[in-house]
């Protein structure tokens, strides 16, 4: 099927439009609009003829008229369009190593997405424009493992065979995990011969074997083992082999995201994808980033250029609302990958050689007297367990016959106070205070019911119900029930019993509930959207959710959370969308609830502080792991940048190391 959005032009004729574009171009000024009309709308092959057209008709070279009367990006972008695509590569790879300096990104780009074919294509497009050989050029121009690997790519040699062999593939996983993980030293040329070489599907079945014996995803370990360019290339490759229309959703979306606009990245993408895939890579970015790829360009560029752009883009999903086959795979291989038992981690572990009696006396001596010692009180807090903890109060109280709470409630203040008092309670005495916050007063923090509500497991729960009835008198039930109402009210009560199913999938109730969340005839009051979503999302177990999310994407096309977002709005959206993340992979549901609360101006320290406090010992590790692998950048970094003093201090050693 083809999923470019630039199709041939029914009716085309080469004279007639050469004759359009010769007389835009005559007299005094350029009609732009005619240009950018007429070259959007025909396929490249249709451009080349209209090229030859001209030359006949005027001896003229339209590439180098259309130089002539058109400026800037815009310029760029028309005269990219004009060019064959192995061409167009050819100039971006000349463009890229010419002068001084060597865009990196530029080559990454092309060398990891294309075919053997389109390979083939720019090495020998290259060597008819600029009478050079690519690869002398390119080793001229770069060095390392970086260059060994831009060289192996150039070869256009990768294995194009579907047929896989499981030995084979578990060989593979074995091999990259011995020349990283677990070897002294990083054997790049292991990383390089496979990444290289094998097919497309044979690599996307060892990243999952990968993943099964590593416990943790290929892109990870290249983070951990590799560096600079050389890194940044073998991601590019991992990320294209998975996806290609997934990889060029990212690169559009760094090239407009935050201030400025990388242009360049973004016309090179914008052409050479028009006739390919841009359909899906369209589809993908609306999936990834809650935002259609047309009102990007719309909200981030400007006059003709943007204009242009616009058409090459062919439609905005924001106002079609669909979703499509290439999302839904891209969904459905997250699942799958979420599927794979990965062991929990947390960053606090309990501290050996523990003494209670000598961690009292430390934390005394740090607050008797004239000010207080800080460093000391978070080097002992943040470095025990919370079961430690607690055997440090009754330690405290004994020795000194003090509320260890108490003195460090009158010693500390802010941020670090706040910390520093969670740290000390225990996770069900922390979340029923949280959520005690969360009711009592003018208002609900809705955000905070949900994250608590939706993430803990039947122990946890029962835990915080007890928890809650000791501290405030009250079940945490009724309040629960007072503060909020309809839907939303029903969603929370169902949680707060902790009984959610915990036994395995079943295929055959996969299917039946996969089919009730799709329905959406149903006129019946009493099985109304939302009862189908509670009735199942609130009660089945984790693994039988993703086998129930995996069916409803093989049924509709769709992924369960966009039907979510799509067909329900405010509190109980929200709750469905946690639920939906939450048993997808909760450290990247908690990944990016730290990030929100760091991005932008100001931060938000209650979330920071809240998750920090609560996953600490449990999946703080993963957590910092899906944070790198979303957003490019490690939690420590985050913390560091986005905090200070103390409590930044604090922070960091709950964090546990950098990444």
């Amino acid at each position: 099927v083809y999923r470019g959005s630039v199709k041939d032009f029914q009716g085309f004729d080469a004279n007639q439009d050469a004759e359009a574009l010769y007389n835009a171009m005559k007299g005094f000024g350029s009609d732009k609009e005619a240009i950018l009309d007429l070259i959007t709308s025909r396929s490249n092959k249709q451009r080349v003829e209209i090229c030859q057209a001209y030359k006949s008709l005027y001896g003229k070279d339209l590439i180098a008229d259309l130089k002539y009367e058109l400026t800037g990006k815009f310029e760029r972008l028309i005269v990219s369009l004009m060019r064959p695509p192995a061409y167009a590569d050819a100039k971006e790879i000349k463009d890229a190593i010419s002068g001084v300096g060597t865009d990196e990104k530029c080559l990454i780009e092309i060398l990891a997405s294309r075919t053997n074919q389109e390979i083939h294509d720019l090495v020998a497009a290259y060597k008819d424009a600029y009478e050079r050989d690519l690869e002398a050029d390119i080793v001229g121009d770069t060095s390392g493992h970086f260059k060994k690997m831009l060289v192996v790519l150039l070869q256009g040699a990768r294995e194009e065979d579907d047929v896989v062999s499981e030995d084979l593939v578990e060989q593979d996983a074995k091999d990259l995990l011995e020349a990283g993980e677990l070897k002294w030293g990083t054997d790049e040329a292991q990383f390089i011969y496979i990444l290289g070489r094998r097919s497309r599907q044979h690599l996307r079945l060892v990243f999952d074997e990968y993943l099964k014996i590593a416990g943790k995803p290929i892109e990870r370990s290249i983070r951990g083992e590799l560096s600079g360019d050389f890194e940044k290339l073998m991601l590019a490759v991992v990320k294209c082999i998975r996806s290609t229309a997934e990889y060029f959703a990212e690169r559009l979306h760094k090239a407009m995201k935050g201030l400025g606009t990388r242009d360049n990245t973004l016309i090179r993408i914008m052409v050479s994808r028009s006739e390919i895939d841009m359909l899906d890579i369209r589809e993908v970015f609306r999936t990834k980033y809650e935002k259609s790829l047309y009102n990007m360009i719309k909200e981030d560029t400007s006059g003709e250029y943007k204009k242009a752009l616009l058409k090459l883009c062919g439609g905005d999903d924001d106002a079609a609302g669909e979703f499509f086959p290439e999302a839904a795979q891209v969904a459905y291989r997250m699942w799958e990958l979420s599927a794979v038992k990965v062991e929990l981690r947390g960053t606090v572990q309990p501290a050996g050689d523990f003494n209670d009696d000598g961690d009292a006396q430390v934390l005394r001596k740090a607050m008797k007297g004239l000010g207080t010692d800080e460093g000391a009180i978070i080097e002992v807090v943040t470095k025990r367990s919370n079961a430690q903890r607690q055997q440090i109060l009754k330690a405290y109280k004994a020795h000194y016959g003090r509320d260890l709470m108490a003195d460090l409630k009158s010693e500390l203040s802010g941020s670090l106070a706040k910390l520093i008092l969670g740290l000390m309670l225990t996770p069900a005495q922390y979340d029923a205070k949280q959520l005690r916050k969360a009711v009592e007063g003018a208002g609900t923090d809705e955000s905070v019911l949900i994250e608590i509500m939706a993430t803990r497991n039947n122990r946890e729960i029962r835990a915080i119900n007890e928890a809650y009835q000791e501290a405030y008198h009250k079940s945490l039930e009724d309040d629960l029930s007072s503060d909020t109402s309809g839907h939303f009210k029903r969603i929370l009560v169902s949680l707060a019993l902790g009984n959610r199913d915990e036994g395995p999938e079943n295929l055959t109730q996969a299917h039946e509930d996969a089919k009730k969340l799709a329905d959406v005839s149903s006129n019946d009051s009493s099985d109304s959207l939302e009862t189908r979503f509670l009735s199942i999302l609130c009660t089945r177990s984790y693994p039988h959710l993703r086998r129930v999310f995996q069916e409803f994407i093989k049924m509709t096309n769709h992924d369960v959370e966009h039907a979510i977002k799509k067909r329900m709005s405010g509190d109980v959206r929200d709750a469905f969308v946690a639920i939906v993340r939450s048993v997808k992979n909760k450290p990247a549901f908690f990944a990016d609830k730290l990030y929100k609360s760091m991005k932008g101006a100001g931060t938000d320290e209650r979330t920071l502080t809240r998750i920090m406090i609560s996953r600490s010992e449990i999946d703080l590790f993963n957590i910092r792991g899906e944070f790198i692998d979303l957003f490019d950048k490690s939690l420590h970094h985050m913390i560091e940048k986005d905090t200070s003093g103390d409590y930044r201090k604090a922070l960091l050693a709950l964090c546990g190391g950098e990444d």
